[in-house]
């Protein structure tokens, strides 16, 4: 009985599911979307809001990219939040303990963050200036082109008035 609920809640839930979020939408603070996270200030910064779950494949191969994203543009003003949507909390532990994320991770098991912006697949990343508005959306991970392409938007969108 038990599951049968479970699935008509996420069925329901999957109907009512908004739109995903796009390029010029504004995001709200993320602090607010995850109450009792510990997530740093984005205020004024460039965020890259990364989405993963521990069964993506992809997701594992991004996180060495991201580290290195992080360690070259952390200092310049940009800030990476990775939010796991696993919903049992041991694969969300597991996996982020094994891919030693250098930025900010949270565990976003009840879908607040991800209700929002309503990834169509994991990973997706959505890159948002300094304004708080999603400039870049990127879905999946390719190996090489996709670190090219967030370097090319992280260092436009950092240098930005």
């Amino acid at each position: 009985m038990k599951s049968i609920l479970l699935a008509l809640a996420a069925t329901i839930l999957t109907l009512q599911a908004q739109e995903p979020a796009k390029v010029g939408q504004p995001v709200p603070k993320l602090a607010e979307l995850l109450p009792g996270a510990t997530l740093p200030s984005t205020s004024g910064k460039v965020v890259l809001v990364d989405f993963w779950a521990s069964w993506c494949g992809p997701c594992k191969e991004s996180f060495p990219a991201l580290n290195r994203l992080h360690e070259k543009y952390a200092t310049k003003g940009l800030v990476i939040i990775g939010i796991g949507v696993d919903e049992e909390a041991a694969k969300y532990k597991a996996f982020s303990g094994k891919m030693g994320a250098k930025f900010p991770l949270a565990h976003d098991s009840a879908h607040q963050v991800a209700n929002f912006f309503n990834p169509p697949s994991m990973p997706t990343s959505y890159l948002v200036d300094r304004k708080g508005i999603i400039r870049h959306i990127h879905q999946g991970f390719h190996q090489g082109k996709t670190e090219a392409e967030y370097v090319k938007e992280i260092e436009a969108l950092i240098t930005a008035k």
